[in-house]
Parts: C-alpha cells; sequence; structure tokens
C-alpha cells in the first residue's frame, strides 16, 4: 500500500468521524435533511469570502460559509413558523434558491478561477494527496488531512465541553430551558459545526458524500442502541469502516471512491435495517407473528372461558368452527401448554386456574377499559415479552 492510499484512507475516515457527530444530533433532532440544504446553500459564503480575499485557501471562506449555513436553518425555522408550510416545503424553498445564487456568481464572475461546481458538489479523494503543504520546503502533508483534523478536534472538544447540554436539549428542550441552558445557543452551535464541516470536506468527498457520512451511520446506528453514547461510537465506526471499505472497493472496481463510500453507506444502512435485534425490519415482522399468534391464544381463552361444552372444547374445534388452519391451530395450542394456561385430555382443551385468572382479568380490561388492568396482564401473563 503507497503513502497515497494510506493518506485517502486517513483522510476518508477523519471525514467519516467528523461528519457522524453532527450528524448523530441532526438524525435524533430529526432534522437530516437540513445537512442537505447546508452541504449545497453555503456555496455563496465560499464565493462571497473568495471574492473578498482572492485565496481559496482562506480561513475567512470557512467562516463566511458557516454563517451561511447557518442563514439557511434560520430563514428555513421562519419560514416554517409562519405555518403556511412544513418543514420539507422551507427546506425545499431555500437552499436552491441560495444555492442558485452561488452558482450564478461563479458563472458570472468567477468563470476563470478553480472554483468549480461538479468539484464542489462531488470532490475527490484520489487527488487529495496532490493538494500538499510546504513549510521552509518540508512536506507537511496533504491540506485536506490538516484542514479536517482541525475541524475534528475542535468537533470533539466541543462535544466534550457541552456534551449535557446537546444531549438535554435535543430529549428535552423544555427542561434545558428550565435548568438554564439555551436551546437556541446550542442549536445554531451545532448548525455552525455541520456548516464548518461540510465546508472543510468540499475539497476531499464532496457535498453529496457529507451528506452520506453525516446521516447513514447515525441512522444506522440509531437502529442499534437508545444510548447517545453508543450510537455516536456506532456512527463514528460505521463511518470509518465504510470509508475504508468503500476505497478498497473502489481501487477493486476502478470506480468512483466518493461514490464507492456512499454505497457501501447504503450496504450498511441495509443491513442493519434488516438484521437489527430490535428495530430490524426482520425483528419487527417476528415480533408482530408472534404477538399476532398471543391475541389467537387470547381469543381462544376466552372462548373457552364461556363455553363449558365439550364440543366447544374439542381441539377440532379450533379448525372447524373458529376457522383457524392447522398450524395456526397447533401454534397456539403449543403456546398455551408451554405457558401453562390450559391442559387437554382425550382432545378436550380445559383452562388451569393461571388460565382463568388471565381470562378474568381480560374481561375486566374489556369491560373497564383501564390501562392499569392490561399493565398487569402483560407483566403477569404476555408470553412473548419477557
Amino acid at each position: 500500500m503507497s503513502s497515497a492510499q494510506l493518506e485517502i484512507q486517513i483522510i476518508a475516515s477523519l471525514v467519516a468521524i467528523a461528519c457522524a457527530i453532527p450528524g448523530t444530533f441532526l438524525v435524533l433532532r430529526k432534522m437530516a435533511m437540513i445537512s442537505d440544504a447546508i452541504s449545497h446553500s453555503i456555496l455563496p459564503g465560499i464565493v462571497v469570502g473568495f471574492f473578498i480575499t482572492q485565496d481559496l485557501n482562506s480561513p475567512l471562506l470557512i467562516l463566511l460559509a458557516a454563517m451561511t449555513g447557518v442563514l439557511t436553518v434560520v430563514l428555513v425555522e421562519k419560514i416554517q413558523q409562519t405555518k403556511l408550510v412544513k418543514e420539507d416545503t422551507a427546506i425545499g424553498l431555500v437552499f436552491p434558491a441560495l444555492f442558485s445564487i452561488g452558482v450564478i456568481m461563479i458563472a458570472k464572475y468567477a468563470n476563470d478561477v478553480h472554483l468549480d461546481i461538479d468539484a464542489v458538489l462531488l470532490g475527490e479523494l484520489a487527488f487529495t494527496p496532490f493538494d500538499r503543504i510546504y513549510y521552509d520546503g518540508m512536506d507537511l502533508g496533504p491540506k485536506s488531512l490538516w484542514v479536517i483534523s482541525i475541524i475534528l478536534l475542535a468537533t470533539l472538544a466541543l462535544l466534550f465541553a457541552f456534551y449535557k447540554e446537546l444531549k438535554m436539549s435535543t430529549f428535552d428542550a423544555g427542561l434545558a430551558t428550565s435548568l438554564g441552558f439555551s436551546p437556541a445557543i446550542i442549536h445554531y452551535g451545532l448548525m455552525s459545526v455541520a456548516s464548518i464541516t461540510t465546508v472543510g470536506a468540499f475539497d476531499a468527498v464532496g457535498a453529496i458524500l457529507v451528506v452520506a457520512l453525516m446521516i447513514a451511520p447515525a441512522a444506522s446506528a440509531y437502529l442499534l442502541t437508545t444510548n447517545l453514547t453508543k450510537m455516536i461510537v456506532l456512527a463514528c465506526f460505521f463511518g470509518v469502516f465504510s470509508a475504508i471499505a468503500g476505497y478498497w472497493a473502489a481501487n477493486y472496481l476502478d470506480a468512483s471512491i466518493a461514490g464507492s463510500i456512499a454505497t457501501m453507506l447504503g450496504l450498511v444502512f441495509l443491513v442493519v435495517y434488516l438484521f437489527a435485534p430490535s428495530k430490524g425490519l426482520i425483528a419487527v415482522l417476528y415480533r408482530e407473528k408472534q404477538q399476532r399468534i398471543e391475541v389467537s391464544l387470547i381469543t381462544f381463552i376466552l372462548h373457552l372461558k364461556n363455553h363449558h361444552e365439550q364440543k366447544e372444547r374439542h381441539v377440532n374445534h379450533l379448525n372447524e368452527h373458529i376457522n383457524w388452519q392447522k398450524i395456526r391451530s397447533k401454534t397456539v395450542l403449543n403456546l398455551g401448554l408451554k405457558n401453562n394456561l390450559f391442559t387437554i385430555d382425550n382432545d378436550i382443551v380445559s383452562l388451569t386456574e393461571k388460565g382463568n385468572d388471565f381470562t378474568t382479568k381480560a374481561i375486566d380490561y374489556i369491560v373497564t377499559n383501564e390501562d392499569a388492568q392490561i399493565e398487569d396482564m402483560k407483566d403477569d401473563f404476555f408470553l412473548f415479552r419477557g
């Protein structure tokens, strides 16, 4: 592995971590699409910064771009507060307008400058090892590595300094206000970090991949844990894994590095979406199936409670009169026997003391519809819920 390959993977991994941290809070705040708006609408800030400094490497570009990102959030929120349109509509109104202003300014006043729209949107990790910083004849490494490292260190410092405030304002803004925190300041601080991270990653990966790195790892982690710290760590892990795996996939396929990383992010999310232990699609479908069996069992034992004739309590009654298929009938009977809700003697089903107690509580709940009744039933009798 050459030094250039190593540098590309390090830069991609640092970008992934820098994006995953603010991305986690954006996903939790249900503001995932605002990252897409910021990544496009900060273009006017970059252009204005270049006009002022005539230097594409000036820190003023990052500052003005961050301010434009915050302006985007403010405009979206102001439009949304009118109650005339929803948030997604407000985002769709604001960021195309700001982005098109940036495009027009480039086309009109910076057409002969290396400030290319495609590069801003798509980026190219393969070129990052060639844009290096030299000091006194010494090679200090790729410029993107320094830029994203500084941004990541600043992001980590802010995370550790304001972790409690971020957590509180994300999950309970009212409580944060009552405790003396300012959710508005935390909110706009988070948007500023997201804006600065997006600008810092422009040269390396482009705006499109920044959005993917902010949202996909955090969304994957969200399906695996309810602990904020674990979610941040998992999001960073998924981002780094996708960055490295995506690079080697691109190397093998001779394809776009950014495109391969984005594809890998999608594959990671798909795997988590399908197989997450509690929130994954397969787990949800399995749980729904178990609950349907549970409801069938409750229906059957209520039937037993209200019918004492042997023909009504015969196992064949499930198929002949209740119209259940044999597999469903067998599943319900086995589950009831396993949980000692009834016994079967010569194909006649009889409620046990536990089953009789359960049906009495179930009938009380049906009659009274009191939540306390159903909670007791869940604790004592619900069969698939621990």
